[in-house]
């Protein structure tokens, strides 16, 4: 299965987190397209993700810093 962004024909880029270790069970990558932000785990790139709307995301930012 091919992961694109919603509304392109290109695949999204990939970040993945400064707390994600390649041991660790905390392995999240973000992308940004067109109008949401996709969460997904980086262990499973092509298994389910979540897609939020910017302002949501910039709310959830603040609450997971203070984690």
């Amino acid at each position: 299965m091919t992961l694109k962004a919603p509304g392109t024909g290109s695949q999204p880029e990939w970040i993945k987190s400064s707390y994600s270790t390649s041991d660790g069970p905390d392995c999240v990558e973000v992308a940004a397209a067109h109008e949401t932000i996709l969460i997904r785990d980086s262990k499973h790139p092509a298994g389910p993700r979540l897609a939020l709307a910017p302002a949501t995301w910039a709310n959830f930012l603040p609450y997971a810093s203070g984690r």
